[in-house]
């Protein structure tokens, strides 16, 4: 079920323009995973934070696990809408618009309470398959690699799919490094690495 669905379906718990106790709980709980971790917040913690009781939780998302994956789908909405909004920017250079991408993860690990991405962070917390996190974060990486591809063939270079999982590399590396050694360390170089890696698929000869 969606998010917006899920918060519709919600009762406020005061009258007036107070949030409901699934925006509440949606809000707090997103804050807390993601600067806390999954596994570290439970949902006593959660409930009292947001200032609501666990019945109010349970009512709008099923389990602990569909908070998290409501919290993947919002993250995932938001960085769909980004992308898109920059990309637009540069409609006819494919070669651009691949930069702005790498661009727009590496001004994200620029922000002091950058943290890691959610979907990667969650990904290391729950390796299982058919989790529902693991379900929304797999889909979301995979549609990146995807507009990253679809990217790279409208640049028309020998082998669009190596340069896109390329990039791939370049952005999930710079993320994984950055909880090591900070945003001086490796990840300042992601920039001139992925122009470097653009500039050398762009030379090679195409068959």
């Amino acid at each position: 079920m969606g998010l917006k669905k899920i918060l519709s379906g919600c009762e406020a718990e005061a009258s007036g323009p107070r949030k409901t106790a699934a925006e509440r709980v949606f809000e707090t709980a997103r804050d807390l995973f993601y600067h806390r971790g999954i596994r570290a917040v439970g949902v006593d913690e959660i409930v009292s934070q947001a200032g609501v009781t666990k019945p109010s939780l349970y009512r709008a998302f099923a389990s602990k696990d569909d908070l998290v994956a409501a919290c993947l789908e919002q993250s995932g909405r938001e960085g769909r809408a980004e992308l898109d909004a920059l990309v637009a920017v540069a409609p006819d250079d494919p070669g651009e618009q691949l930069r702005v991408i790498v661009r727009y993860f590496a001004e994200k690990m620029a922000k002091p309470d950058f943290r890691g991405c959610p979907m990667s962070n969650t990904a290391v917390e729950f390796p299982e398959p058919g989790h529902p996190g693991r379900i929304v974060l797999e889909a979301c990486k995979t549609e990146l690699r995807a507009r990253l591809g679809e990217l790279a063939r409208k640049l028309d270079v020998g082998e669009p799919e190596g340069l896109a999982d390329g990039l791939v590399l370049i952005i999930e590396g710079a993320m994984a490094s950055h909880h090591i050694f900070g945003s001086q360390g490796p990840s300042a170089a992601m920039l001139v690495t992925a122009d470097a890696l653009i500039n050398a698929y762009k030379a090679m000869d195409r068959d």
